[in-house]
């Protein structure tokens, strides 16, 4: 059984991959701003409700880390922020917001994580197809796009920096999902799959796909968006 953290448990992906790692007797650190109750009460499924890309969010995680866990396995970026602007009324702030979370928090969580990870460990970063340079785009997700880019080129470089550790970084850059941030950017957009469906794939990915594949990014998508 691992030890498995992951982000944007509160909806969505994130949530549907809590649970299925902790059913399957997995121990699971669940890290989003709100906490559903159904996580709470397993007993598999530690929640932490921070910030990660504060450093008092980040001072938890490693507590935790150093008091209960001593290792982690598998971490899994899942959270995400979006804007849905057009470019020329987009701001700092709202580039900001989005980097905030799609970027540094995914950075800052690797950090404090990669000293307690040993070889054979697995950070899956869940990007988009937007951020896939000659992939179709899509007006007004100026800021998420960018930033769903800028974590691919961040995990290849760290799984260079990180070969010889036998720590593997891969990202999966997924299509059209039903989820609530879907919603948000294609109001009224059926996507071909659930969000529990594609947690089933990100579950085994995460599992096993290290053994197949390290500083690669998987286009999993069946659709345009």
């Amino acid at each position: 059984m691992k030890n498995i953290i992951i982000t944007g448990t509160s909806r969505g992906i994130g949530f549907e991959l809590a649970l299925q790692f902790a059913n399957e007797g997995h121990q699971v650190l669940a890290i989003s701003r709100k906490t559903p109750k159904e996580l709470i009460e397993h007993s598999n499924i530690t929640c932490l409700s921070v910030d990660l890309s504060d450093e008092k969010g980040l001072h938890q995680v490693t507590d935790f880390l150093s008091q209960a866990w001593k290792k982690v396995d598998i971490v899994i970026h899942n959270a995400g922020s979006l804007v849905l602007k057009p470019f020329s009324q987009l701001t700092q702030s709202d580039f900001e917001k989005v980097y905030q979370v799609n970027v540094f928090a995914v950075a800052n969580l690797t950090r404090v994580c990669l000293p307690f990870m040993q070889k054979g460990g697995h950070v899956v970063t869940i990007s988009s197809m937007g951020g896939i340079q000659g992939s179709m785009k899509f007006s007004g997700l100026a800021a998420y796009s960018s930033s769903k880019g800028a974590v691919i080129t961040l995990s290849e470089l760290l799984a260079e920096e990180y070969k010889e550790q036998g720590i593997s970084f891969n990202v999966l850059a997924l299509g059209a999902v039903q989820t609530e941030m879907l919603q948000e950017a294609f109001p009224g957009y059926q996507a071909p799959l659930s969000a529990k469906e594609m947690a089933d794939y990100i579950y085994d990915f995460s599992l096993n796909g290290n053994k197949y594949f390290n500083g690669k990014v998987l286009q999993v998508s069946s659709s345009t968006p």
